[in-house]
């Protein structure tokens, strides 16, 4: 922290003990016991501190939503400049921040996706995505696969595919089957007359950094195309550069017919989802145009601070960076795993998504609070316990990167010491 005079007195008891009464006692308690008992205050780039002054290294990213690092400072200008024009919409007159970035995305986007829809978040984006689905193919019927994440509304839920937070929301929405991840004549098996479409992460992030093999997604590309049923990207984690291409289903050569993204699109300054389509899918959006809305999707301030940063991870080709950078962090990682065979079970990525997975889930949750204890900030993903992510920004200096990986050898081998000790 630059200054004395960046930080006010804060209460740290008096924080904690607001969101143990009046917002989740639960998280609270998770918070403690992954080591996080901090209150957080600035940010710059890779780096958080706390209200005392503490600075960390963050290696999680908002979870990817953060590919620029925090406050960076193109995208934190061109907001400026648009609160003081006009923040939010008065949804009666055009929007140039909405158009300018529509058609940027329509650029950039692959094949003849060209119209999008913003939203608030990648749930957001998932459901209007469900929704055009079944609205183009009048199917009711959605595929999606075990271990796949796509949100924690209803309609994102009900295709999210992990039982622990599907059960307590049961009865979810009708007409969506799950397959496993990767199996492409479970798919084929799966997709019939009544499916509107299949919605797949081209990595599963939150399943665990999963990679299928490399015909599954021109596998499924055939099978929708041959049941006249959609394939919906969900590239809310891996879109925009995270795995080393603006869009991961590029690196299989596939177009799907809708795309979902959402986290970097913001470029970590303000909330921002999108789904976007065909022309001749999105039709059947047009004939009533207020058939899907959101009061807030696509305010001025989130798609002036989504233009401004697509441009930039356009400019800075970031996503080469990021499938360079993430090799060497990647074979840094397995060389622990290589050190430590019986607590790392295998490491697994592409560009700046890699997943750290041990042999239990136990395990894991000790290597975050080492890594805590060293001010690294970690997660578990959140369908697989048993990994830890390495998903920092894609602007991430190769040394902090370095010391970062060190930091996670270290708490290893303190957990590994800690076990022998029990």
């Amino acid at each position: 922290m630059s200054s004395e005079e960046d930080r006010e007195a804060v209460d740290v008891a008096a924080v904690v003990e607001d969101y143990e009464r009046h917002v989740n006692a639960g998280l609270t308690s998770l918070f403690k016991f992954m080591g996080f008992e901090a209150v957080e205050w600035k940010a710059e780039g890779s780096r958080i501190w706390d209200s005392e002054g503490r600075e960390y290294l963050d290696l999680l990213a908002g979870f990817g939503t953060l590919a620029l690092g925090h406050r960076p400072a193109a995208v934190v200008e061109a907001v400026k400049r648009q609160l003081d024009l006009m923040p939010l919409s008065s949804r009666v007159l055009f929007s140039k921040p909405v158009a300018d970035l529509a058609a940027l995305l329509a650029e950039t986007l692959p094949g003849e996706i060209a119209k999008c829809f913003f939203c608030n978040s990648g749930t957001e984006a998932v459901e209007g995505a469900l929704k055009l689905a079944r609205l183009y193919t009048k199917r009711p019927g959605i595929v999606a696969t075990e271990g796949g994440f796509h949100g924690k509304t209803l309609g994102s839920l009900s295709a999210s595919g992990r039982d622990v937070y599907r059960k307590p929301f049961a009865p979810l929405i009708p007409g969506v089957s799950h397959v496993p991840f990767g199996d492409r004549e479970a798919l084929a098996k799966a997709v019939d007359s009544e499916t509107a479409a299949v919605i797949v992460e081209p990595i599963q992030g939150e399943g665990g950094v999963i990679i299928p093999p490399d015909d599954y997604l021109p596998a499924a590309r055939e099978i929708c195309d041959g049941a006249g049923a959609l394939l919906i990207a969900d590239e809310v984690q891996t879109g925009l550069g995270r795995t080393g291409t603006l869009f991961a289903c590029e690196q299989s050569g596939v177009v799907p017919d809708i795309v979902c993204l959402a986290k970097a699109l913001g470029g970590g300054v303000m909330p921002l989802g999108a789904f976007a389509s065909t022309a001749t899918i999105w039709a059947s959006l047009e004939e009533n145009p207020l058939l899907h809305s959101s009061t807030l999707g696509g305010n001025p301030l989130a798609c002036a601070a989504g233009l401004a940063a697509l441009k930039e991870i356009r400019a800075r080709e970031l996503p080469a960076r990021a499938a360079r950078v993430g090799a060497q962090a990647l074979a840094r990682a397995g060389e622990l795993q290589q050190t430590h065979p019986d607590m790392i079970a295998e490491v697994r990525g592409r560009g700046l998504l890699i997943g750290v997975q041990f042999t239990e889930s136990d395990i894991a949750g000790l290597v975050i609070a080492g890594l805590a204890q060293r001010r690294v900030i970690a997660a578990y993903t959140l369908n697989n316990p048993e990994v830890i992510r390495i998903e920092p920004a894609l602007t991430i200096s190769e040394e902090d990167l370095n010391r970062g990986i060190d930091a996670l050898g270290e708490a290893v081998g303190q957990a590994k010491e800690l076990l022998a000790g029990l």
